[in-house]
């Protein structure tokens, strides 16, 4: 008999619930995750109590979403969501049922939720209450769709991308019927908006099993949420540089940088990445991803969810471009271009998909000078933090890290030596006097002013020349040096 450890507060509110004569149930995603020994990031109960009688029992709630039958509970200073049983009426938008309906029977209730996994409930006096063997489909790592998957997908077409997330996030398969079904309805993803897009897809982006990524292109969600990445899925690279095509080299440059992000186990990560190789393209794979993931925890060490968003989403961008950009000399194909490329169409996939601007700045960046690699000297170390900003260039070699190990690995030696290299010298020169940005020379608009230069355009194009200066020689910052140069204008 499963026995699951509920909070004090939520114990209360259940105890509470069932003194004053109604079923109370933890239910959905909490007892999910608590079967699978994980621990719940909310507690959300169902009950046979109607909001209104919800409200009279507890001292201290919220009218949260009365439209749906939930109350929010306060228990010293924290909220916990109370629903009614209820029974969706007709959807007629692909969203939203029309009407909602209360019942006092916790199986109907259970009967309109999404996936078997989440249709479990549990208090501690009756114990779980299973009717659509979420438990078993647990066990045996299957999402499966609560009774007809075609009804499940044509009441909330959501339902499609968080199938697809939830596998990435327990690494569970999609079962049959319930993939055929989303192969059917693929197309009702227009209904839905793109900020719960956007939810969805950056949960699976950044989970342990970022390969379901495939199930967008195998199931064709990625012509409706990403058209930009279709032509990505089949390209071919026709170079020795790589041994996958397009969109298997993002998606495992996706996998590594969640990776960095300590989603699994190195010996359980290094042989899925290199199911297939042979022994010395294994041996390089374990080397280089050991010694880069250790450089990486250096870069993200204390960096929070949305670094790790900001990252994961610059890998599955970072190539978009790449097939709009192939190009053959006769000798060798290249992709010249595609870094360039590929930061505009991110701009506006993330635009589109409701990013915030801070994280579209950065994404767009780190896609603009990722395969850039020609830095060896810092001249150019300068120049390069100039354009991507001190805050981001560190993260830029993750970046990096993450692209090349989702290479071909008889290529490791040559690339991971000039970028392990590249890495420490960048450091170095953080470290030094440099100065990198306009606002950190000796000299500013107020002293051009001084000396004669008439407001406007010239006085931002002159601290932008003296500023190329002082990278190709930090020397030069000083205040007088500078006024001598900026007087050259004036002659």
């Amino acid at each position: 008999m499963i026995v699951i450890d509920i909070p004090g507060s939520v114990a209360f509110i259940l105890d509470k619930l069932e003194k004053a004569g109604y079923e109370a149930y933890i239910v959905g995603g909490c007892v999910r995750d608590a079967i699978l020994g994980k621990s719940p990031s909310d507690w959300d109960i169902t009950t046979s109590a109607l909001p209104s009688q919800v409200k009279e029992i507890f001292h201290k709630t919220i009218d949260t979403g009365l439209q749906h039958g939930t109350v929010t509970v306060m228990m010293k200073g924290e909220g916990y969501e109370v629903t009614t049983y209820r029974i969706d009426g007709e959807y007629e938008d692909g969203r939203h049922p029309k009407e909602v309906s209360y019942t006092l029977s916790l199986d109907e209730d259970l009967k309109r939720r999404d996936f078997t996994i989440n249709a479990m409930a549990y208090n501690p006096r009756t114990g779980l209450v299973d009717r659509f063997d979420g438990q078993k489909d647990l066990e045996n790592g299957i999402i499966r769709c609560v009774g007809d998957p075609d009804e499940r997908f044509s009441e909330d077409a959501l339902r499609i991308m968080r199938a697809v997330r939830f596998s990435g996030q327990l690494g569970f398969k999609i079962d049959k019927k319930t993939f055929e079904a989303i192969e059917n309805h693929y197309e009702d993803l227009r209904k839905v908006s793109w900020e719960r897009i956007r939810v969805e897809l950056i949960k699976l982006i950044v989970s342990a099993h970022a390969d379901r990524l495939y199930a967008l292109s195998d199931s064709k969600i990625l012509g409706v949420i990403l058209p930009e990445m279709v032509p990505c899925v089949g390209c071919d690279h026709d170079n020795d540089h790589h041994i996958y095509d397009v969109y298997e080299h993002i998606v495992h440059s996706v996998q590594n940088m969640n990776y960095f992000f300590g989603n699994n186990d190195f010996e359980s990560y290094t042989e899925e990445q290199t199911m297939g190789f042979d022994e010395e393209k294994k041996r390089l794979y374990k080397k280089y991803l050991k010694e880069a993931a250790k450089i990486a925890k250096e870069v993200i060490d204390k960096a929070d969810d949305k670094d790790h968003t900001i990252l994961s989403t610059t890998m599955f961008l970072h190539d978009i471009e790449k097939p709009s950009c192939k190009s053959f000399d006769g000798k060798k194909v290249h992709f010249f271009g595609h870094p360039e490329a590929g930061a505009q169409t991110a701009d506006k996939i993330l635009r589109r998909l409701t990013y915030d601007n801070d994280s579209i700045d950065t994404i767009r960046k780190l896609i603009r000078w990722h395969d850039y690699r020609d830095y060896r000297k810092e001249i150019k170390v300068r120049h390069l933090i100039h354009k991507v900003g001190k805050e981001d260039i560190l993260k830029l070699f993750v970046v990096q890290f993450a692209d090349v190990l989702a290479q071909n690995p008889d290529k490791f030696d040559d690339k991971f030596e000039k970028l392990f290299y590249t890495f420490e010298l960048t450091k170095k020169v953080l470290n030094s006097d440099a100065v990198f940005q306009i606002k950190d020379l000796e000299i500013n608009g107020n002293d051009l002013i001084d000396m004669g230069f008439v407001r406007g355009p010239m006085i931002g194009a002159i601290l932008n020349e003296l500023l190329q200066k002082v990278l190709n020689e930090p020397e030069l910052n000083r205040h007088d040096t500078l006024i001598s140069i900026a007087k050259e204008h004036l002659t």
